[in-house]
Formats: structure tokens, C-alpha cells, sequence
């Protein structure tokens, strides 16, 4: 699969690691020495990371959803001006772009400087959602990927691919190596946000999804190695 320009998920959960909220500094180190190296290949990264390890929606049904996603889009936001930081200390140059402003802290969206920036060699990181409510990190995810015309989403999560049950549950489940964005479509599959999904569909974005916490797992999926679940385009 051809991988010139790659948007890289990172499931904020991950990036916990076993304290599963906060950040680990460890895990994100790792994580930026292995994009490092992916970056040294030549390849083009845009990061879009989820907000789970600080929130993940309402904590009750009293709670209004609009403030909820508004701090489901702040957690975003944290998690890549951190991981952005740590990027930069193994010699990587970053931009954090959100679809609003945030002062000085992060860069107004704009395709063009975007896409200028991934083609200087920069990494851009995708805050901030899609910054309107009812719309999950997964739909900036591929928005995202498909306004930058990344070749491959790379979803790096806490579970190592697709299972036919949940894993945690049923310790029979079997990995599924390939399947297509349709047919998370069609079987409403909570692979990615559903909405998300259609419009990868659409626009025949094709994704990669493995388990962040396997050795290597980032430049192994580049690199041949690949252990998780292809989604096909179509």
C-alpha cells in the first residue's frame, strides 16, 4: 500500500499507558522515536489524537452534549501540544493546527499551510476535532485525512486490530486481517464512529488499525510487518 503521506491515530488511551489517564511520558517517547525513524524514510505524517485518557463524553445524562464534546475537543488539544513537545525532543519539527483559534498556542486550520508544512518534511498534528459538536475524533480523523489526501489512515489503539467479539470478553475471538470500510458500514461494526466510516467509504480512505503497544508496531506497519487490520477503501 502506498504510504508517501500517512495520517498516524493515536487512541489517547494509549498514550496512558498503564496509569490509563494523564499522559506517560515513556509511552510518548517511545511513540516519538518510532515516527521519528518513519519520518527519516521520507514519509509525510499528519497525527490526530483522541481525548480519552482525560475524558470520554458525559458523566452523566444531566450534562449537556455540546459542553461535553467541548471538552472532549480541549482533551484533544492537551494531548497533542504534549506529544507535539516530545516530538520535538528527538529532533522533530511540529504544528499543532486547530479548526479554532487557541491564542498562541496552536495554528488556525488551513489545507494549503497544511499541506505545505507535510511537504517541508513538518509533522502536523490535527487538534481539536472537527470543532463542532456531535462529531467524534474518528470523523476529524478522516476529514482530515481526506482534505490533506493522505494515502492511509494509521490507527494505533489500545486492542491490536479487529475481533469478531470482544477479546477482553471472549478469550476464543479471532482476529479479523481484512475487511472493508462497507462492511463496517453495512454490519454497523464500532470499529470507528459510524459517520465516520460512510465517509471514509465515500472517498475511499483505506485504514490500518494495530495495537500501539507492541514492540515497534508504528515502523513495523510501514515497513512490511504489518499484524493488525487492513480496511480497504473498497
Amino acid at each position: 500500500m502506498k504510504m508517501d503521506r500517512i495520517m498516524l491515530k493515536l487512541s489517547g488511551e494509549a498514550l496512558a499507558g498503564d496509569k490509563k489517564t494523564g499522559f506517560s511520558p515513556e509511552v510518548v517517547k517511545e511513540v516519538a522515536e518510532q515516527v521519528k525513524k518513519v519520518h527519516d524514510k521520507g514519509i509525510q505524517i499528519g497525527v490526530v489524537i483522541g481525548g480519552g485518557n482525560f475524558w470520554r463524553g458525559r458523566t452523566s445524562d444531566d450534562m449537556d452534549r455540546v459542553k461535553a464534546d467541548q471538552i472532549g475537543m480541549l482533551a484533544t488539544i492537551m494531548n497533542c501540544i504534549f506529544t507535539a513537545d516530545m516530538f520535538r525532543t528527538v529532533g522533530l519539527k511540529c504544528h499543532v493546527m486547530t479548526p479554532f483559534l487557541c491564542g498562541s498556542m496552536t495554528e488556525l486550520f488551513d489545507r494549503d499551510k497544511a499541506i505545505s508544512y507535510l511537504e517541508a518534511g513538518d509533522i502536523v498534528f490535527f487538534a481539536g476535532g472537527t470543532g463542532h459538536p456531535y462529531f467524534s475524533t474518528d470523523m476529524g480523523m478522516v476529514l482530515f485525512s481526506i482534505e490533506i489526501k493522505a494515502d492511509v489512515i494509521l490507527a494505533a489503539k489500545a486492542i491490536d486490530g479487529v475481533y469478531d467479539s470482544d477479546p477482553n470478553v471472549n478469550p476464543n475471538a479471532k482476529k479479523i486481517d481484512k475487511m472493508t470500510m462497507q462492511e463496517i458500514v453495512d454490519k454497523q461494526l464500532k470499529v470507528i464512529d459510524l459517520a465516520a466510516a460512510v465517509l471514509a467509504a465515500e472517498n475511499k480512505m483505506p485504514m490500518m488499525l494495530f495495537g500501539l503497544n507492541k514492540e515497534d508496531s508504528i515502523i513495523k506497519t510501514v515497513s512490511g510487518e504489518f499484524t493488525g487490520t487492513v480496511v480497504l477503501a473498497d
